[in-house]
């Protein structure tokens, strides 16, 4: 075997990621294997006995010089986005801006929430001084999505390292891109920390090999069914594991609603980013008495929108295009069913795949639909009367398609909203704010916006996350700290106490008037 026979050997393999909207490459990153995330998490533990040993002021002013960093990078972050997702290069933008919130709100609140506090000892243990600290986990491994690649895994990875701790990110194989210069910023903004933050790259496999390896906790976004594999592999360890998975999300609109408000958010919250978004719009209920004129108004909006592979297009392309057969069975079998196509069918969701060469045409409805390249745009879908055991209504569609349905009350709203095995997020139009805040406590959602949709991103001191098949624990906020973090009980005994009842030296009748003591206070307090 020659030398470069044996280079040719021992090289990792590698992997291309190419355009959604073009098909051209953008990005060639290796395959990560075991061995090499074993060594990155073995480099992320000598970083994180440093990093923890920092005081929680030098931690915050090295994250807020990454932030800086991340700034006035933002151009080449966006378009980074950009090139390996397919979304406008405005949505890239607003993903970076709202990650730079984040990452602000956690490097400059982590002490305050993470600091040690006292908490009352109560009268059987008055002799001990109490208190409880929070002490990082070590070495987070962050398993992150393709849909939203910087935002969506740095609710993990910003407020883990705040927390104290180093991090191993696996991005997703269709965005390593967006990780490898996330991890390049940091340790260009902060090189006294090498391994602080280590990108591994690579398929499943890779992402497997993390969850395996010797890290003290897990954060994973993606798909119920492959949270149940990856939390699988952590059990082997007992390996904590923090998984958000995605959602249903529901709308309810009253009668008393502004309806042009509800319309536009609707429209927005479903089919921005092509609809690749866990926390947007998929299903809507509407009060009957307003649904024919929310559905009109939605129809509206949506006819004035662009997509396609127009430069003014609303949104891009499915970042994968395998996606399109999920949408497409959704809309058809819902058709199927008896639902009403209010715009677009699945004759007309107009979609390409690896056409070079074709010429474009426009979807109907005046949507520009599909490409002459490699990517899958799919024009809007509005449906309405969806039956409820429709995979349009219980599964989660992924993609510009949204669901209007009649109800006739708020408290049928509520009930069908609640019905879904997915509990991530939600939304409510009401004119009267305390009784839209009122509807809002009564859904089984982790989030809800009254009013709006998708507020609660924007703001960082929220927590965020669900339960059910949308998963389980808390990113974002001082709970997405603490998420983080070991709690530590202290106790310091300030003084003997009269009477010790953890000593086997202890007199008896001593420990019997202490027992009566304690009887007769917790029976008459």
């Amino acid at each position: 075997m020659t030398s470069t026979d044996q280079d040719a050997a021992t090289r990792p393999a590698t992997f291309t990621v190419r355009s959604p909207a073009t098909g051209d490459p953008v990005g060639e990153h290796p395959v990560h294997g075991p061995q090499e995330v074993a060594r990155a998490v073995e480099r992320a533990r000598t970083a994180a006995a440093g990093w923890a040993a920092l005081s929680a002021a030098h931690r915050r002013a090295h994250l807020l010089r990454w932030k800086r960093a991340l700034a006035s990078s933002l151009d080449a972050v966006a378009e980074t986005i950009a090139a390996e997702t397919g979304k406008p290069r405005g949505d890239a933008v607003l993903e970076v801006i709202l990650t730079l919130e984040h990452l602000n709100w956690a490097a400059r609140n982590a002490d305050r929430v993470l600091r040690g506090r006292r908490v009352r000892s109560g009268l059987l243990a008055a002799n001990q001084r109490a208190s409880v600290v929070h002490r990082p986990l070590g070495v987070i491994g962050v398993i992150g999505p393709w849909n939203y690649p910087l935002y969506t895994p740095m609710g993990s990875i910003g407020y883990a390292l705040a927390a104290g701790n180093a991090v191993v990110f696996k991005p997703s194989e269709h965005t390593p891109g967006t990780g490898v210069l996330l991890a390049e910023l940091l340790a260009s903004a902060v090189p006294e920390h090498a391994g602080l933050l280590t990108t591994v790259t690579g398929t499943g496999a890779t992402g497997e090999a993390l969850a395996g390896s010797d890290v003290d906790k897990v954060a994973f976004t993606g798909s119920p069914g492959t949270a149940r594999k990856v939390m699988a592999v952590c059990a082997r360890s007992l390996t904590p594991f923090l998984a958000e998975c995605g959602g249903k999300d529901a709308t309810i609109v009253t009668a008393d609603a502004d309806l042009d408000a509800a319309a536009d958010a609707v429209v927005w919250g479903a089919l921005s980013n092509a609809g690749q978004t866990c926390a947007g719009v998929e299903r809507v209920y509407a009060v009957r008495e307003v649904h024919a004129p929310l559905c009109r108004k939605v129809v509206e909006r949506v006819r004035a929108l662009r997509v396609g592979p127009v430069p003014d297009a609303v949104y891009g392309p499915m970042t994968m295009p395998a996606q399109t057969a999920v949408v497409r069975r959704h809309v058809e079998q819902a058709l199927a069913s008896g639902a009403r196509a209010l715009l677009g069918d699945a004759t007309s969701m107009s979609t390409s795949t690896a056409t070079s060469g074709t010429s474009g045409t426009s979807a109907p409805s005046g949507v520009s639909g599909t490409s002459a390249t490699t990517g899958a745009f799919v024009a809007p879908v509005v449906l309405a009367d969806v039956p409820e055991d429709s995979p349009a209504m219980t599964e989660e569609t992924f993609g510009p398609v949204v669901a209007i349905n009649a109800v006739a009350s708020v408290d049928e709203a509520v009930r069908r909203a609640n019905a879904s095995p997915y509990a991530l997020a939600a939304s409510v139009f009401c004119h009267d704010r305390r009784a839209g805040a009122a509807i809002a406590a009564r859904l089984r959602a982790g989030a809800v916006s009254v009013n709006s949709v998708l507020g609660f991103a924007a703001v960082p001191a929220l927590p965020f996350g669900g339960s059910g098949e949308s998963g389980f624990g808390r990113i974002h906020g001082a709970d997405g700290l603490r998420a983080f973090t070991a709690p530590q009980s202290v106790t310091v005994q300030r003084f003997t106490p009269p009477v010790n009842l953890t000593s086997f030296s202890t007199p008896a009748a001593a420990r019997a008037r202490a027992v009566a003591a304690a009887r007769w206070l917790h029976r008459h307090r």
